[in-house]
């Protein structure tokens, strides 16, 4: 009774990108089936991108959006009636937590084999990345490419004393970035660098991304790390100013690579439309679906073939680490125990 309760619950929960019956252009397919998201991206596009696969398939997108944690304690709970068809999420970590509570299902599926490359799927095919985005490091032009700074290690160096702004430790993004350091490098020496980093903070950690860009545009202080995706919103006659502002640096490219992360999908073990979910994860591979995913929030497609936006692709060319989310997973409990150790707040 428990378990048919909570997916009662979850249906009424649901929200549908297009009414039953609905078509959503002149061309389209009556709506005959549907597909139950549960998705912790939250973007307008993904409407257009539900809009466009009701048009051309007739089935109906149900989605519910909230944190991924708490999506994967949901499907969790809801057990063997849960309507979860599909998990969408924005983090790599996010994606092994899923495995972990064993949500997720393998798809054998030629067309996601052939369309999205080995290193951006799960081994056991059990989810599959969407798009990708670098996490690197930015400078204030104006005073020079910082000397010796060419890797993540690097911002440890004493020579960067009070240079140093960052967001707060709390971020998924620093967190999988010191996970990907502790399987390359160990926990010992990736908890020395989270110590040296703070070492080098100009001030507390605080902010965002974004607001960490202008602090150095403005010369408020010299280094910062930055998701590109972030960078490339500042491409706009309004912000261009601050973008002409900062250097980048694709990290450690004689080395792992630049550390990159992933939104992601897979389809929920216990789907009730497994078959449509299956249809809707291969046609988010499609150039099209990647476009859409990719384009608006300036990240790089996960598909082979599909060329991220030009404000993304005028950061430039980068070798890019091919650690797998299974081994940055894994790692984030320790890393956020290393980055309380080194009071990085």
């Amino acid at each position: 009774m428990k378990h048919l309760l909570l997916a009662a619950i979850a249906s009424l929960g649901l929200l549908a990108a297009c009414a039953p019956g609905e078509e959503s252009g002149a061309d389209a397919v009556p709506v005959t089936g549907e597909i139950n998201v549960y998705s912790a991206r939250h973007y307008d596009t993904d409407l257009a991108l539900y809009e466009d696969f009701t048009k051309a398939t007739g089935i109906r997108v149900n989605r519910i959006e909230a944190d991924a944690d708490a999506l994967i304690e949901r499907i969790a709970a809801e057990g063997e009636y849960s309507p979860a068809d599909l998990f969408i999420t924005v983090d790599a970590g996010r994606l092994w937590r899923a495995e972990e509570a064993g949500i997720l299902a393998p798809v054998d599926s030629p067309v996601l084999a052939t369309r999205i490359p080995a290193n951006l799927r799960d081994p056991q095919n059990r989810w599959f990345a969407l798009t990708t985005r670098a996490r690197i490091v930015i400078y204030n032009k104006a005073k020079g490419k910082p000397a010796g700074l060419d890797t993540y290690q690097d911002l440890a160096k004493p020579e960067f004393r009070g240079r140093i702004c960052m967001r707060s430790s709390s971020s998924v993004y620093n967190i999988a970035l010191l996970s990907s350091l502790i399987a390359h490098d160990g926990a010992a020496k990736a908890g020395d660098w989270a110590k040296g980093v703070v070492a080098n903070f100009k001030r507390a950690p605080q902010g965002n991304d974004m607001s960490n860009i202008e602090a150095v545009a403005a010369g408020e202080c010299d280094i910062s790390l930055v998701n590109t995706y972030y960078l490339a919103r500042f491409d706009t006659p309004e912000k261009r100013k601050v973008l002409e502002s900062v250097g980048i640096i694709f990290p450690n490219q004689a080395t792992t690579g630049t550390h990159v992360n992933m939104s992601g999908a897979g389809v929920v073990k216990t789907a009730p439309n497994r078959a449509n979910a299956v249809k809707f994860l291969e046609y988010l591979a499609s150039d099209s679906a990647q476009k859409y995913l990719a384009g608006d929030n300036n990240e790089y497609p996960a598909a082979k073939g599909v060329a991220p936006t030009s404000a993304v692709e005028a950061l430039g060319p980068f070798r890019a680490d091919t650690l797998g989310a299974a081994e940055i997973g894994r790692n984030e409990a320790r890393a956020v125990e290393l980055f309380n150790a080194a009071r990085w707040n």
